[in-house]
């Protein structure tokens, strides 16, 4: 059954379990985290979604964006003295996005069907082999990314179903990259995704002998206006 919620456009993808913070200054925007706090949206959930590269959503509708976003749960308001906002969000639910609105409110709104994950497959014992593999990978691509041992070990008690979404999250993946796992239904198949993408990236930067260039904030900016 579809549901309505506001669609936040960005730069960038957004998984369940992962974090992303944002530097809210555009009008519209400064109104949608209003009604955030406020309760005229429900749940304090709103929608993120991919911006194809070339298309903005205000002048292509739907077509300017990817087919599959999540929603993000505000955690976390911050309130700057000009009237802007930092604020902290978490990655909660994958939706297909059907339809979008530009007219009822000030922010985009969307027409979405939320998309359950399927069951894991293989039992405990693949789960497992899998989730150790992953966290192997991700604990290789950062030991050769980052070079000052600025980063931790993701926490233990991170679901399975959630690992491949945060590990993505904190490496530099290309956006297809994270829109392929966002998109896969499977638990078990983003494990062994998330694990071979982490691999490659791990093997060229040994290569290339280079470091990516550092993880900043998503803001607002990266939206399309």
């Amino acid at each position: 059954m579809a549901e309505t919620v506001p669609v936040f456009p960005l730069g960038t993808v957004l998984m369940p379990g992962a974090m992303l913070p944002l530097h809210i200054f555009e009008p519209r925007y400064r109104q949608l985290t209003i009604d955030l706090v406020t309760g005229a949206v429900p749940d304090k959930e709103f929608g993120v979604v991919a911006v194809r590269e070339g298309w903005t959503p205000d002048d292509d509708g739907a077509r300017g964006l990817h087919p599959v976003g999540c929603t993000a749960s505000l955690r976390d308001v911050r309130r700057l003295p000009d009237g802007r906002f930092d604020i902290v969000t978490r990655g909660a639910r994958r939706f297909r996005l059907l339809d979008l609105d530009t007219e009822s409110k000030p922010y985009l709104m969307g027409s979405v069907e939320f998309l359950p994950d399927g069951e894991f497959e293989g039992g405990d014992d693949l789960t497992s082999m899998l989730t150790a593999a992953a966290r192997d990978a991700h604990r290789r691509y950062c030991a050769t990314a980052w070079k000052n041992d600025d980063w931790a070990e993701p926490d233990a008690e991170i679901p399975p179903a959630e690992l491949p979404g945060v590990l993505a999250a904190d490496c530099l993946l290309p956006l297809s990259d994270r829109q392929r796992l966002l998109e896969q239904v499977s638990p078990t198949e983003r494990l062994r995704v998330v694990r071979l993408l982490l691999a490659r990236e791990t093997g060229l930067l040994t290569q290339l002998r280079a470091v990516p260039a550092p993880i900043t904030t998503y803001a607002v900016e990266h939206s399309a206006n």
